[in-house]
């Protein structure tokens, strides 16, 4: 398998083993970032339409559900940055 920087094994395209760590913490590290920010701006979009006119009740419900449905992807996402690789 040939090296990169001498470091880190760079696999085969064709090599079936699993993400290293480092890579999977990567790009499950940008890609909460990047739902972060889609999802606190649809929130915000959402606020501005639907609050204005509504009683506190419904502002209520709203604030409620808006701060903890972002948590479902990323309770998905952390165990899968987490995960060991499979040890043949």
């Amino acid at each position: 398998m040939p090296l990169l920087h001498n470091r880190f094994p760079c696999p085969r395209p064709s090599d079936p083993r699993p993400m290293h760590p480092r890579l999977k913490k990567l790009i499950g590290t940008l890609g909460l970032l990047v739902w972060m920010v889609l999802y606190a701006l649809l929130v915000m979009r959402l606020a501005v339409d639907v609050l204005p006119g509504a009683n506190g009740l419904v502002t209520l419900l709203f604030y409620a559900l808006a701060g903890t449905l972002w948590i479902l992807p990323v309770g998905f996402a952390l165990p899968w940055m987490h995960r060991e690789r499979r040890r043949r």
